[in-house]
């Protein structure tokens, strides 16, 4: 469990729950670019705030459905409106009461091993949620703990980012430093007002790598859409 302190995403969205300011922004430190925000705003958003590739994402979705790292929980009020089952599971308590207060009927204060024996239809991880892994091994093996929680025909469904292009010169070319172990694997900070997350590692994953490490974990992979900045969104179908 986070504590107040380290969880700056769950006190953002408590506060925007007690008096809302769509000025607030939560900041992200990263270790290979310049800070970036997050309107807290955003978190809150309904279906018609959703861009192009997260409503593909929902229209996706069947069966017993798994969101993880749920955040504020608009995607699985979303989905509990289409009449589906949902877990809604993160590890921010500000997260827990805010889904709480929102209206999302099975919440978990977890991760994704204190899920296990339960099993699913669909997993999905939004706004590069499949980055929580880490690494690419991590991925790995993350991908072999989950699949036996994936019911027949089960599939995983997650947006995630190539970020190559911050290597890019003008005329696109590459130039990745040679003592990097994978272009992909960064470092994260979160800060709000008083809150400061411990760093903790992040993945992007470009799509051809993907491609090959799933299939070595027996998923089947299915381009599903794609967005802005090297975004695309994916299906991993258990096989």
């Amino acid at each position: 469990m986070l504590l107040p302190e380290h969880d700056p995403m769950g006190q953002a969205m408590l506060d925007y729950l007690r008096e809302p300011d769509d000025s607030a922004n939560i900041i992200v430190h990263c270790n290979i670019a310049d800070d970036d925000v997050i309107p807290v705003p955003l978190l809150f958003r309904n279906w018609e705030g959703m861009g192009n590739v997260e409503q593909t994402a929902i229209e996706h979705c069947y069966g017993r459905l798994l969101d993880l790292g749920a955040g504020a929980g608009s995607h699985a009020l979303e989905l509990q409106k289409r009449g589906m089952e949902v877990v809604a599971a993160d590890i921010s308590p500000g997260a827990i009461e805010t889904m709480k207060a929102r209206g999302v009927n099975d919440i978990r204060l977890t991760d994704i091993a204190g899920l296990a024996g339960e099993q699913f239809d669909t997993i999905l991880l939004m706004m590069n949620g499949i980055g929580l892994t880490g690494t690419l091994e991590g991925l790995k093996q993350w991908l072999a703990q989950v699949k036996p929680m994936l019911l027949p025909g089960g599939q995983i469904i997650f947006d995630t980012s190539d970020i190559e292009y911050l290597y890019m010169d003008d005329e696109g070319n590459s130039h990745i430093p040679e003592d990097m172990s994978y272009y992909g694997e960064v470092k994260y900070q979160m800060e709000y007002k008083e809150s400061l997350s411990e760093e903790f590692p992040w993945l992007f994953i470009d799509s051809i790598t993907l491609t090959d490490l799933a299939y070595d974990g027996g998923f089947d992979v299915e381009l599903l859409d794609t967005g802005e900045n090297f975004t695309y969104l994916v299906r991993l179908v258990r096989l």
